[in-house]
């Protein structure tokens, strides 16, 4: 395959309609929509091409533009023979590629002021571009560049060996990410058990033939969205018609995750313990998801207030037990098609057993119908604000876009989405609390777990 050079063949700009002379207060003044036409032009537009690849953009009429490039290529796709692929993957975003080496794509970012990051979950990768929107034209050949065109040369990945060892160094040093992964590990049977970060026998063993062979299995058009925001439509399907319809198929089918409990205890010198207690509870976008999203801020989702007091029902359940400080909160992870929902806790050492029995029984308080109508109604607001406040960032909303176009080839509205979990019953809650009380649990805690139950004492 060919590196992208240049893209002014394109045959319109990315810069708005409206006239360089015209003020973008009201960018449609004295203009018209096309006969016919279905939608504003500040609807979110999305298409879907004959290659399977999805386009979805949203022209704000900002001067800033933000282009994203997702792709179903999470950790969760790595197998035996090349864990740790997609973490060095994300480090090597800005290596030469068959169209620019790694100076030209750094230096011609770095000229317009332009940025390119890139960020993986155990499900998706995403290469996110901005720059302003006159700018656009520009610096979206290293985007296209980066995500069409690797090259990987030997020399170049060797360096990244370093960064690796370093993320990975403070990983080792953050009790919240240590626990997660730790969860995974131990919650899944396969797949999702996968870490973002490559494995310890792993590190500086990634070759360029693992990461040819994963881009060529994974990065189809079929597995892809091209994402917008403050750019026109018409503009980003040609680009996606042009330069992303680079392999056909669907790629490497994704493994259904099996979920199987457990529990791992990782003993330190911290007078702490971070724990969490987990089960399996639903997919993300079901309506069995929302109930749970729902549960977890019933339960308390964390402050509310920056540095205030928590007034949860877990806050209060846990202060019945113990005066020491603690933090306490609901865990609730969705994934395609899995999910997995528990009580997390940081407690005093010699408080730790009291702290988690307390909190597990007011999930079983809940799941006996201990739930009255105004503390369903507070925590819909509290999820509904959530969400939406989420979307007023350009990060937050280009994300939500780019997650959804990506799962379903759609988009839902927040109107949608608000709408459905007010749906959400007293019912529907109380059943994925009673799911959590029942279902086979997973533990994993850190610190000083002298006082600190298992998971078959809990």
């Amino acid at each position: 395959m060919k590196g992208i050079r240049g893209i002014s063949q394109l045959s319109r700009r990315f810069y708005a309609a409206a006239r360089q002379s015209q003020s973008l207060v009201e960018p449609l003044a004295g203009l018209k929509l096309s006969p016919g036409a279905a939608h504003s032009y500040q609807d979110i537009h999305v298409t879907k091409l004959p290659s399977g690849l999805v386009i979805a953009s949203l022209e704000n009429y900002s001067p800033v533009s933000k282009i994203g490039v997702f792709i179903k290529a999470g950790s969760r796709y790595e197998t035996h023979g090349n864990y740790g692929v997609t973490h060095v993957l994300r480090l090597a975003s800005t290596l030469t590629t068959k169209g620019a080496s790694a100076f030209k794509i750094v230096r011609g970012l770095e000229t317009v002021g332009a940025s390119l990051g890139v960020s993986s979950t155990r499900e998706n990768m995403a290469y996110t571009l901005d720059c302003l929107r006159d700018d656009m034209d520009t610096v979206m050949e290293y985007l296209i560049n980066v995500t069409t065109a690797p090259e990987f040369r030997p020399w170049e990945v060797k360096e990244l060996t370093p960064k690796v060892q370093l993320e990975k160094s403070r990983a080792a040093e953050n009790p919240h990410t240590v626990v997660i992964e730790g969860l995974h590990e131990m919650a899944y049977k396969n797949t999702l058990s996968n870490s973002v970060y490559c494995p310890d026998y792993m590190v500086g063993k990634v070759n360029p033939e693992h990461l040819h062979h994963f881009v060529q299995n994974h990065f189809t058009s079929a597995r892809m969205a091209l994402v917008g925001l403050g750019v026109d439509h018409s503009v980003l399907k040609q680009v996606g018609e042009q330069f992303l319809n680079i392999r056909s198929g669907s790629g490497t089918t994704a493994v259904k995750a099996q979920y199987r409990g457990g529990e791992t205890r990782l003993p330190s010198s911290s007078p702490l313990v971070h724990s969490v207690v987990a089960t399996h509870s639903a997919a993300a976008g079901t309506s069995e998801g929302l109930a749970f999203g729902v549960l977890q801020h019933l339960l308390g989702a964390g402050l509310n207030v920056k540095r205030g007091a928590s007034t949860t029902k877990l806050s209060q359940g846990v202060a019945k037990v113990t005066a020491d400080p603690f933090e306490v909160s609901a865990y609730n992870a969705g994934y395609s098609d899995s999910g997995l929902f528990g009580i997390w806790t940081v407690s005093q050492a010699a408080s730790a057993g009291d702290v988690i029995k307390a909190a597990l029984a007011q999930v079983k308080a809940v799941a006996d119908g201990g739930v009255t109508a105004a503390d369903l109604t507070r925590a819909k607001v509290q999820l509904k604000a959530r969400f939406l406040m989420s979307l007023e960032t350009s990060e937050g909303l280009l994300e939500s876009i780019g997650t959804q176009a990506l799962a379903e080839g759609s988009y839902h509205s927040p109107e949608e989405i608000s709408k459905n979990i007010d749906n959400v019953s007293l019912t529907d809650v109380a059943n994925a609390a009673k799911k959590f009380v029942s279902g086979k649990k997973t533990m994993v805690s850190s610190g000083n777990l002298f006082n600190t139950p298992f998971v078959d004492e809990i």
